[in-house]
């Protein structure tokens, strides 16, 4: 993978690079007005947490794409410490989950990611960005690169037939370009809300990268298809790339 390192356009002046999104990245606590707790049963961020923090453990011994992900990172010389790069925090709802380059921590958003299932997709997700910055050295902030591994976790983590139905991508007579379509709206919307941009500048940078970045699979190898066993059998296969 080798994203164009050009920057269209001059960067905003006050550009929170997503951050804003996680309110406890900084050192700032989550504080639920009365109302939240009245009506949205919030104020139990304690119980959350350990939660969430039950569900990451589980995942990173039980889930064949997270434990793949985690071989390869080890693998990269980028071995992950569940305790010190994985944090669970309270986001914002739009999002459920991050990656934080600066600090080199997933964040799994405790408030939206509520479920074994919720979580294992957060951290497929997140640990292919930390994947292409371990070995490919993205800049974040660069707008073409934070569109290639949005394009890459996207395609390698996310999107199948259904999830395209589902966003308006696919239907019965646009079956074979209906997962190239979820990638790309999928990508673009996270372009979107991590760099606060507009659809144009971020479908524009998804568009620049997609063939290349579309087309790396690794360290997947494989796009999985729902309520298939591709998940497993990549888990079987890490051994091709080099991962153990």
């Amino acid at each position: 993978m080798n994203p164009s390192t050009e920057q269209p356009g001059e960067e905003k002046s006050e550009e929170k690079w997503g951050f804003d999104l996680y309110p406890e990245r900084r050192g700032e606590k989550y504080k639920p007005s009365l109302t939240k707790i009245a009506l949205l049963g919030e104020g139990r961020e304690q119980s959350q947490k350990i939660k969430c923090e039950k569900n990451v453990w589980y995942c990173a011994k039980s889930s064949p794409l997270v434990k793949l992900m985690l071989a390869a990172l080890k693998s990269s010389g980028c071995e992950v410490d569940l305790t010190r790069h994985v944090s669970c925090e309270v986001c914002d709802v739009s999002v459920s989950g991050g990656y934080d380059s600066e600090l080199n921590q997933v964040v799994v958003c405790q408030n939206v990611a509520r479920t074994e299932g919720l979580t294992q997709g957060v951290l497929t997700h997140e640990l292919i960005h930390m994947f292409d910055y371990c070995r490919n050295k993205l800049d974040f902030k660069n707008i073409d690169h934070l569109a290639c591994t949005e394009v890459r976790a996207a395609n390698l983590a996310h999107c199948s037939f259904l999830s395209a139905v589902a966003q308006g991508d696919a239907s019965p007579f646009h079956i074979a370009k209906a997962h190239q379509d979820c990638v790309k709206t999928k990508a673009m919307y996270s372009v979107k809300c991590t760099r606060n941009v507009t659809l144009t500048e971020a479908k524009a940078a998804v568009d620049r990268v997609f063939d290349r970045c579309y087309n790396d699979l690794e360290p997947i190898g494989r796009r999985l298809r729902r309520n298939s066993p591709d998940m497993h059998k990549a888990y079987k296969e890490r051994f091709i790339y080099g991962y153990d």
